[in-house]
């Protein structure tokens, strides 16, 4: 599959891979979504669906982070083809679901940052939408990218190879939880990013990046993205 995507890097290509495809509209404060969810069997949560603006406000930032942390500007609107080798799983989803191209959840914010001059950086990502559309939605995509052990990502012309390996999520943080490592292997140099996404009603957050940093900030990131003040 070829789609487009707006970055190369590593975290912006696993941010890709890992968006959520959405075929919800744009409507905040919709009536609540009580349906069971196809993927839990338990009734959906019945908060309101917040807006882009407000995920915004909800993100880390420098002085939550701490001293070290600088804010990555947003990528360039420069595009680069990016392809999917070897993982079937991804493949069913269908081009833009497995990369995020289009098909995400029109309500998000997200913003990344380096760490102490070092190559280590987060990512933070927030969506919302009914619990029911969140659940299944990362569900799927979490489900097909550990479903594939090793698969081929070329970003650009570049190929990386990818290994992902599914981790024990966190638990007691929000209604449902899911984590994975995953290991790009590119030039001869290996990089490991973790990435955890957690639910919470209408609300998800998917923390990226060194293993390290995002265990730090994981608890914090949750407690700023669901406050209430």
């Amino acid at each position: 599959m070829r789609v487009r995507v707006a970055t190369t890097t590593i975290l912006g290509i696993t941010a890709a891979l890992l968006a959520v495809p959405a075929c919800s509209t744009d409507t905040v404060g919709t009536k609540p979504d009580t349906a069971p969810s196809a993927r839990t069997g338990k009734p959906a949560n019945t908060l309101t669906v917040l807006s882009s603006a407000v995920l915004e406000a909800r993100l880390l930032d420098e002085s939550d982070l701490g001293s070290g942390y600088l804010r990555k500007p947003e990528p360039s609107a420069q595009h680069d083809d990016v392809t999917v080798i070897g993982c079937p799983a991804l493949n069913e989803l269908g081009g833009d679901a497995a990369t995020g191209s289009t098909l995400t959840f029109p309500r998000k914010a997200k913003a990344s940052f380096t760490y102490g001059g070092s190559s280590s950086e987060v990512s933070e990502e927030l969506y919302s939408d009914s619990a029911n559309k969140l659940s299944d939605g990362i569900g799927r995509i979490f489900d097909a990218m550990t479903g594939c052990a090793s698969y081929q990502v070329v970003a650009g012309g570049t190929p990386i190879d990818m290994a992902s390996q599914k981790l024990t999520p966190p638990h007691g943080l929000g209604d449902e939880q899911w984590s994975q490592l995953l290991t790009f292997i590119a030039g001869g140099r290996s990089t490991v990013v973790k990435q955890t996404a957690i639910r919470d009603g209408s609300l998800l957050l998917i923390v990226s990046g060194s293993p390290a940093l995002v265990d730090r900030h994981l608890d914090k990131a949750l407690a700023k993205a669901t406050a209430t003040n």
